[in-house]
């Protein structure tokens, strides 16, 4: 059988195990074709003037096209191609002063406008129960717009016999550098997202993420010990350009670590993974106690998304997800007193619009042009994430739009936008933030971790550890876990590389919500310096 005819196969065989509500597993090729933009507003107002003839005050309409695809490679073995694609119409609506939602995958103007009296069926039934009405911020139609991730390359167009091969090409690499075992994958998604409101607008997106994971194994074929380590290269909003090596996205950090910004040479990292996890194999065991660490972004955004993230999410702190995902330590009244969230020099930003961000958007999926805001100023927490129908709480009167659903089928609600630990505004390389430290681990990479429900204890790993003996970096060392409570790490924050080390990470598949829902979120930050952390050796005795 040839190779193409395999993964075809291969991804229609155990597609089915990845559907999104209402998917179908597709060849490659059918991959590249959208829906028109006059077909979709077409049914976009024979839903609204359905949701208002039914009694709706408000209603709005996603029409989507979901498009995932996904490749995993082992050694030299395709594991499995799977492509997806979800296609319908997510109709929200408020009557009676309550949320209604239906879905439907009928396109037509009949189908959409029955789901549409269903949502406000739903809704004056939600009416009856309510305590308080909906409020919502207001929103000023925009009439029709459409926004684009500013990409090069598609990735959905690309054939994917091209991308196997850069997926076996690295795992050879990697195998020839010294790797024992060495598995990539590939997640590809573009969504194609229609929205129109009773408010005026019709607005039509097209996003795309990429996604190139790997892990190489080396062992110690005489003890049985092995270590891992994984691709240290973030997710981003980007094409398939990402993947072409460029040497203007490579940067050299001390310890000879390679960071990429906007493109990324994964068999370069791959051969950097293979050598450096021969090299844990014979680092030693880190001794535990207070060090000052430098946290490089590719681990310091794992943090920031934990710690900050979370927590300033508006229906975390008011108990929404309790249930599931946890509550929050920064409650309300710490905004009203200032709390301290760390050091004078800590800013944290919320946006949806950085270029190349996981999060970044034109709009919303209520409509709500996306910005840039604060939370956390000169250490002192300011602000929360909102939606339309929270902003009132914080009183304020706008959203700040960050709703998301991640299929048409899913209603849309609060989702973290990208957030961001601002660069220092002093002149500091990592070179010289690590001159002035004299007992300390840096840390490169994302490991395990584990938080508490109220995202105020936690513990942190990472994929590389080099100890800082007076000022000079003198080895790798392994076993390493920092802990921290939330306020008192940040606190500890006492130097930030400036804006030439700005680097973003991110989580490609960040889930909250019941029924689960997933986005894709990142994290910037500079180098950052961190004093008198406590660190644990996370060996465990065998014997």
């Amino acid at each position: 059988m040839h190779r193409r005819d395999f993964l075809i196969l291969g991804g229609l065989g155990l597609g089915g195990l990845a559907l999104p509500p209402f998917g179908r597993v597709i060849a490659a090729e059918q991959l590249q074709s959208t829906l028109d933009v006059a077909f979709k507003k077409r049914l976009a107002d024979a839903a609204l003037e359905a949701a208002t003839g039914a009694g709706a005050g408000y209603c709005d309409v996603r029409i989507g096209r979901y498009l995932q695809q996904s490749l995993m490679t082992r050694e030299d073995k395709v594991e499995n191609v799977i492509n997806t694609e979800s296609t319908g119409v997510g109709i929200r609506v408020i009557a009676d002063g309550a949320w209604g939602f239906a879905a439907t995958n009928t396109l037509t103007e009949a189908g959409v406008a029955q789901a549409a009296r269903q949502a406000a069926s739903v809704a004056k039934a939600n009416g009856k129960i309510q305590t308080e009405p909906v409020q919502l911020a207001p929103v000023t139609g925009v009439g029709e717009v459409s926004w684009r991730t500013p990409i090069r390359k598609n990735s959905m167009e690309v054939p994917v016999e091209e991308k196997v091969d850069l997926l076996l090409g690295v795992n050879a690499a990697a195998m020839n550098a010294g790797a024992d075992f060495v598995a990539s994958r590939m997640f590809l998604v573009n969504e194609q997202k229609y929205f129109a409101s009773t408010d005026g607008s019709y607005i039509d997106q097209d996003v795309h993420r990429i996604w190139a994971p790997f892990t190489v194994t080396a062992i110690d074929k005489e003890s049985g010990k092995f270590r891992t380590r994984d691709g240290l290269a973030p997710p981003m909003g980007l094409g398939f350009e990402y993947l072409d090596a460029d040497p203007a996205g490579r940067i050299e950090l001390p310890g000879g670590v390679v960071a990429y910004t906007t493109a990324y040479d994964m068999r370069e990292d791959a051969i950097a993974a293979a050598r450096q996890a021969r090299e844990k194999l014979k680092a030693p065991s880190v001794k535990p106690g207070k060090y000052d660490l430098v946290l490089d972004p590719s681990n310091l955004f794992l943090t920031i998304h934990e710690n900050v993230g979370h927590p300033l999410e508006l229906d975390r702190v008011l108990g929404y997800e309790a249930n599931y995902a946890g509550t929050s330590f920064a409650t309300l009244d710490k905004r009203e007193q200032r709390f301290q969230y760390g050091s004078d020099i800590v800013n944290f930003f919320a946006d949806k619009v950085q270029p190349g961000s996981l999060g970044a958007v034109g709009f919303d999926d209520e409509g709500v042009r996306t910005k840039r805001w604060d939370l956390v100023r000169e250490g002192v927490l300011v602000d929360y994430q909102a939606t339309r129908d929270q902003a009132h709480i914080l009183g304020k009167d706008a959203s700040d739009g960050c709703s998301y659903a991640d299929s048409w089928s899913s209603v849309q609600f609060q989702r973290m936008p990208n957030v961001s630990l601002a660069p220092g505004r002093e002149a500091l390389s990592v070179a010289d933030m690590i001159k002035g430290v004299e007992r300390g681990i840096y840390i490169h990479g994302r490991g395990s971790y584990s938080i508490d429900q109220q995202r105020y204890n936690a513990q942190f790993g990472g994929q590389l550890y080099y100890e800082i003996k007076d000022g000079e970096i003198a080895g790798m060392i392994e076993d390493v876990a920092y802990q921290i409570r939330t306020p008192e790490f940040w606190g500890a924050c006492s130097a930030i590389c400036d804006k030439r080390d700005f680097r973003l990470g991110g989580s490609f598949f960040d889930g909250k919500g019941q029924p689960g829902q997933v986005s894709a979120v990142s994290h910037g930050s500079a180098t950052a310096r961190f004093d008198g952390i406590n660190v644990i050796n996370t060996a465990r005795s065998l014997g």
